[in-house]
């Protein structure tokens, strides 16, 4: 499954099971560990491994092996490594606090 199919997959999946306020960023020339970063808000901890366990259960069912899922035990803060899309399910206090749509917005420093 190429990177673009996958982050379409994970935003319908995000929307069809409510997560909210969600972000997709392209990340190609930031990092070399993925292409695209989702970051989106659950409204509880129950809600946030809900949406990373349908996830993991949709890429699969795609044909795309997801790599790993951390978090889930507190569901505070739930990352699902996709491989080309790492996903990132928060609480809304925790999103407000790590900001990572504002770490991830930052422009690669231009070569010398």
């Amino acid at each position: 499954m190429d990177a673009q199919a996958l982050v379409t997959l994970v935003l319908k999946e995000l929307d069809d099971n409510k997560a909210k306020n969600i972000v997709n960023m392209d990340v190609r020339g930031l990092s070399n560990v993925t292409d695209f970063m989702v970051v989106a808000t659950a409204t509880s901890s129950r809600h946030a491994k809900a949406v990373a366990d349908k996830l993991w259960e949709a890429s699969k069912e795609a044909g795309n092996v997801p790599i790993g899922m951390e978090g889930e035990l507190v569901g505070d803060w739930v990352l699902l490594d996709l491989g080309d899309v790492v996903v990132h399910v928060m609480l809304e206090q925790v999103r407000a606090m790590y900001q990572l749509e504002k770490l991830w917005n930052m422009k690669p420093a231009s070569s010398v």
